[in-house]
């Protein structure tokens, strides 16, 4: 069986960066967490944590951290307190930014535990799952990993914009693939391939884009705005704009859909029965089926 103080102790590490706050989380000296880090390694015959700074999980401590999560919340689910040790419920979930920017929170109020984000490109939530890190993901992958179960929740809606001066500027013969591979573009970050599938879509060639990488949705809209180049907004954060002329897509009518899945290990379903039945409600009303 494995010592949940220890896990508490380690959770605290990765979650912190360090065993002194770690320590102080917990109540104990900064000796006391490094002995239970220890014996856990020891017990294990693997190392847990990456000293730093910052102290950093491995990716076996990563996984315990997790394992601790889902057995606070499945005890909490269970409203039993079968182990005090465990401490309070915490959820990793993986969720793109764009969801958590626009529709998302309200659905965090669902299940009364501490939410633990991991903000990744809806291409690549699903990854966080097949590596046994969190319990749940938005992905825009509807094939489940194996232990899992998806849920369609709708689309969300995508429109290359830019500013009126932008769009004269740069985009004066049309939305060409000489002026697609010239005018800047605002990524996300090096995953993002919204701007790049929608280039590829207009001009049926793969092109390689250049310009801004702003890695936080609001931001990213904000330099949209700016003009500093054209990017994929989402219907929901650019209507203002829209309807203020600020922003103008590039080409009318060429919007990019993108289906999203709400994946979810099927041993934490029924403990995650609330927040998914919010999730399912909330993307109802906000996404297009």
């Amino acid at each position: 069986m494995l010592d949940y103080a220890a896990l508490a102790a380690l959770s605290e590490i990765v979650r912190r960066g360090s065993f002194e706050a770690a320590a102080a989380a917990l109540g104990v000296t900064p000796s006391a967490i490094s002995q239970r880090i220890k014996g856990l390694e020891e017990r294990l015959g693997q190392v847990l944590i990456h000293r730093g700074p910052p102290a950093t999980g491995t990716g076996t401590g990563l996984r315990l951290v997790q394992h601790l999560d889902q057995v606070r919340l499945l005890e909490q689910s269970l409203g039993s307190g079968l182990n005090p040790e465990t401490g309070p419920a915490s959820l990793r979930l993986a969720v793109n930014a764009d969801s958590l920017a626009t529709w998302f929170p309200p659905v965090m109020t669902a299940l009364p535990v501490h939410f633990d984000l991991v903000i990744d490109d809806q291409d690549h939530a699903r990854d966080w799952l097949r590596q046994g890190q969190v319990s749940a993901a938005i992905s825009s992958d509807a094939d489940p990993v194996p232990g899992c179960d998806a849920t369609p929740l709708g689309a969300m809606r995508y429109q290359a914009l830019a500013t009126p001066e932008f769009i004269a500027r740069h985009f004066t013969h049309g939305v060409t693939e000489t002026a697609l591979k010239a005018a800047p573009a605002i990524t996300f970050n090096v995953r993002d391939a919204l701007q790049s599938r929608w280039a590829q879509q207009v001009t049926g060639r793969r092109l390689h884009l250049t310009g801004h990488m702003v890695p936080a949705s609001e931001p990213f809209a904000r330099a949209v705005e700016l003009g500093l180049g054209w990017g994929m907004v989402p219907d929901s954060m650019s209507q203002r704009a829209r309807d203020a002329g600020r922003l103008r897509p590039l080409i009318a009518d060429r919007a990019l859909d993108v289906p999203l899945y709400w994946h979810v290990q099927r041993a934490m379903a029924p403990a995650l029965a609330p927040l998914t039945a919010a999730i399912r409600k909330r993307a109802a009303a906000e996404l297009r089926p």
